[in-house]
């Protein structure tokens, strides 16, 4: 009898098992994985926020077990809760606030003791910097608590500004999610002296003009008040036109039967900050302003080459990939507007979701870049973008590495049923080169990954593939959900019989790209490291940890 076979092993452990003496626990897909501790799980919600969900959880289910673990970090250590919050989100390194506002949120509640609730109140003009994340985190609120004499506080503080600047936000950003500033002021009660010009402007928002001067006013504080009141009631494409002109009106001041108009567009494209104008980039060629060769093209391509403005408007590149991926395919998500992409508008989107990341010299080591193309992998949105899946996304942080790295190999993997795959899966090749290069477009790298048969996971074939070819590698990177399940050996077991086998201290770097709770990086070897997909810090880190 094979009594070895009936034994679990410590060097080879099936990942329907965990490894004898170790902390495994079960994953969603019902293999083995470690459960990365709370200040990992936050990161991970803050960055990737849970969003449609994923293969094995619904977003519901997946938001209750991260709300469960902001909690439980906010009980372990507010104060660390709360500037990790803020962190996070004035770096820039999140796609989305929503996440860091629920989390924020959270920390004004009982479920943080009261010098943590003053410290998250505290950090409120920081992570509500503009008016919709403002309502954002009233609408979070107040679905948790009252609003007591703290939070009315802290809310009156975020209006007491510059009267030009209250005025600004209240022209852009004018409601969300049921709330608006109208409601806040009325709440809050912020106090500006009586013949003061953010007095007036406080009126103005809570009670609005009975009459607009036909003069422009002297307040120059007023001026931008004046120029919306005028907007609304313009008869003219030209009058529109001058006053977004003169008086700088953003898009939203704008009323919505002008928005037709190329010459509208043309006159809001002098002043649109990034953002805007990577989400209006349809809308600009749909009506003609950018077109090839045009004035208007010339201009778009001016500020989305620009590297220190992309920075400066901490635009993320998911935000960027998810707007190469549908202006290039020339209508909208939901099936509504149809336009002709302009090529050196991808052209520009594609360089500018590397620049977002910022530059990252070279390691100088061998890098094994392995991208999880499982059936989960293709389910779920990272930080809620759409048709930006965990596959998608994987494919794209991996051409990160390779256009910096001169020695890399890019593999896919799946568990399969025939080659390195063995008896798993859905009668795919277990893994599988990718031919893929740096100087290819992102979004031609997208598809080709997204053409890969898929299969049931298994996370240790990269390993195993390498020591069969006998590719040489200081890091191997897996990009992946750690849903794994399918395979006769553990990816930690794999790297370890690699390094004995190849005489190279591999390393291993996780990169999660779901907001779940798992990982296959050993927490005890350090020569594993667990860091967050789409964390625009990750790029940086991997290389630091890769050099040593």
């Amino acid at each position: 009898m094979a009594y070895l076979k009936n034994v679990l092993s410590r060097k080879q452990t099936p990942q329907s098992q965990p490894i004898p003496g170790t902390a495994q626990g079960p994953n969603s897909a019902g293999g083995y994985t470690w459960h990365v501790d709370d200040w990992t799980r936050l990161n991970r919600f803050l960055i990737l926020g849970c969003e449609g969900g994923s293969y094995y959880a619904s977003a519901q289910k997946l938001a209750l077990e991260n709300a469960q673990a902001v909690i439980r970090c906010l009980a372990a250590d507010g104060p660390r809760t709360v500037r990790t919050v803020v962190e996070v989100s004035e770096a820039g390194r999140a796609p989305k606030q929503d996440p860091a506002l629920f989390a924020l949120a959270l920390a004004t509640t009982d479920h943080a003791d009261p010098a943590t609730r003053r410290e998250a109140l505290a950090a409120l003009p920081r992570v509500c910097r503009i008016g919709t994340h403002l309502f954002q985190f009233a609408a979070h609120v107040d679905g948790m608590r009252g609003w007591g004499r703290g939070l009315r506080s802290a809310v009156a503080a975020w209006y007491a500004r510059e009267p030009g600047e209250v005025a600004f936000q209240a022209v852009k950003y004018q409601q969300r999610d049921g709330w608006s500033h109208r409601d806040l002021l009325r709440l809050a009660h912020p106090q500006a002296d009586p013949d003061s010009s953010l007095q007036t402007v406080y009126h103005w928002i809570t009670r609005g003009w009975e009459t607009v001067p036909a003069e422009l006013p002297a307040d120059a504080s007023l001026r931008l008040v004046w120029a919306w009141e005028r907007a609304k009631r313009a008869e003219s494409v030209a009058e529109i036109v001058a006053l977004v002109r003169e008086h700088r009106l953003p898009r939203e001041a704008v009323p919505t039967q002008w928005l037709t108009h190329a010459e509208v567009w043309d006159a809001l494209l002098d002043d649109m900050p990034m953002m805007a104008l990577i989400r209006n980039l349809a809308t600009l060629t749909r009506v003609g302003v950018v077109a090839p060769g045009s004035d208007g093209t010339h201009r778009v391509l001016a500020q989305l080459r620009d590297e220190k403005r992309l920075r400066a408007a901490r635009v993320h590149p998911i935000v960027v990939l998810g707007a190469l991926g549908t202006y290039r395919q020339g209508r909208g998500v939901r099936g509504q507007g149809v336009w002709t992409p302009v090529q050196a508008v991808v052209d520009a989107l594609d360089a500018a979701f590397y620049a977002a990341f910022g530059s990252v010299e070279s390691t100088g080591k061998r890098w094994l870049l392995a991208l999880d193309v499982s059936g989960s992998m293709g389910c779920g949105q990272i930080g809620g973008m759409p048709g930006v899946s965990p596959r998608v996304g994987s494919a794209a942080m991996a051409m990160v590495t390779a256009r910096r790295e001169a020695d890399y190999t890019i593999v896919g993997f799946t568990s399969g049923s025939g080659g390195l795959g063995g008896r798993w899966g859905g009668g795919t090749p277990g893994l599988t080169p990718i031919p893929i290069s740096p100087r290819q477009r992102l979004d031609d790298v997208v598809q080709a990954v997204g053409a890969l048969p898929m299969g049931g996971t298994d996370c240790a074939l990269p390993m195993l593939w390498a020591m069969q070819q006998r590719v040489a590698a200081d890091v191997f990177v897996v990009y992946t959900d750690n849903e794994t399940w399918a395979g006769d050996i553990h990816p930690m077991q794999a790297l370890r019989e690699y390094r004995d086998r190849m005489g190279i201290p591999a390393k291993l770097i996780v990169v999660g790209m779901l907001a779940n709770p798992f990982t296959i990086a050993d927490p005890n070897d350090a020569g594993m490291l667990d860091v967050v997909g789409f964390d625009t810090a990750a790029p940086a880190v991997m290389a630091d940890f890769a050099k040593g």
